[in-house]
């Protein structure tokens, strides 16, 4: 798809609010922080985030990989980050802790995967999408990659929908990422075995972190006071120390668990009150 319409929103690196039409940034709003340990180790690294930052990261992004283009690669093994979200999804799929994964990718909206490799490839490198335009070569390579597409003439962004269409396509583990509380609390409150991945947390305010902390089974924490406050107090497990993911669940601790146990790395295994922060943390958390 091409022209006027093909427009894709995504708010990414302090949610900041970044518009692209037809292959090009042209839109960069102001974003919620100036620092971000995470963004320091991009591919394309942002020391420092300003709106010149951001445009670049984002033209990088689009130029290596196709991101809101037709030329959108859905496949990647590689790991950004040992436990973000894309990576213990991906992990899950391929121990069996789960037979399908609920998407936002750039390009096809709400999706449907199985492909370990194809949740790293489309969840490792994309940010909150907010909205997006339907491309046909993008739906096709999930498609042929034994995905499902939600979808296909909108590329509407519909994780509850997506959790349905799952369902009735016969899976039975799915776990689904989702960015607004009220979404997480729906979907939690009607397909209740579902696995709730909580992303794109910044910003949040003390009652919408508490109806999403209540509703997931792991949250990451983003740049979020509220989140670092709420789920580490609760938190069953806490996976890193600068944007640490907390574990809200015995299922969530599970999957992050099962992850170290199968890993070659060193782990460092300590009993302590939660949140446990690290020296490097965004800045500033809001």
């Amino acid at each position: 798809m091409s022209g006027e319409n093909d427009e894709h929103i995504i708010e990414a690196i302090g949610r900041c609010r970044i518009v692209i039409r037809n292959g090009r940034v042209v839109e960069v709003g102001e974003a919620q922080i100036t620092d971000c340990p995470l963004a320091r180790r991009f591919a394309y690294p942002i020391p420092a985030i300003t709106k010149d930052a951001v445009k670049m990261n984002i033209e990088h992004r689009i130029e290596a990989f196709g991101m809101c283009t037709e030329n959108r690669e859905v496949l990647d093994t590689r790991e950004f980050v040992g436990f973000g979200a894309s990576e213990l999804l991906s992990f899950g799929l391929h121990a069996g802790f789960i037979d399908a994964v609920v998407l936002a990718c750039d390009g096809a909206g709400t999706v449907i995967v199985t492909q370990p490799a194809m949740a790293q490839g489309i969840g490792g490198r994309m940010s909150g999408l907010v909205k997006t335009s339907p491309h046909i070569s993008v739906m096709d390579r999930i498609e042929q990659g034994g995905g499902i597409v939600l979808d296909r003439d909108n590329a509407r962004i519909d994780q509850l929908a997506g959790v349905a269409l799952a369902l009735a396509e016969g899976y039975r583990n799915i776990a689904v990422t989702v960015a607004t509380p009220e979404i997480a609390g729906i979907i939690h409150r009607i397909h209740p075995d579902t696995l709730i991945f909580a992303v794109h947390v910044t910003g949040l305010t003390h009652d919408e972190a508490e109806l999403l902390v209540s509703a997931s089974d792991l949250v990451t924490s983003c740049a979020s006071k509220t989140i670092r406050k709420i789920a580490g107090a609760r938190a069953l497990l806490q996976a890193g120390t600068s944007v640490p993911i907390f574990a809200m669940t015995q299922k969530g601790k599970l999957l992050i668990l099962e992850k170290i146990r199968q890993s070659g790395d060193q782990v460092l295994v300590k009993t302590t009150r939660l949140a446990a922060l690290g020296d490097t943390q965004p800045d500033p958390l809001v």
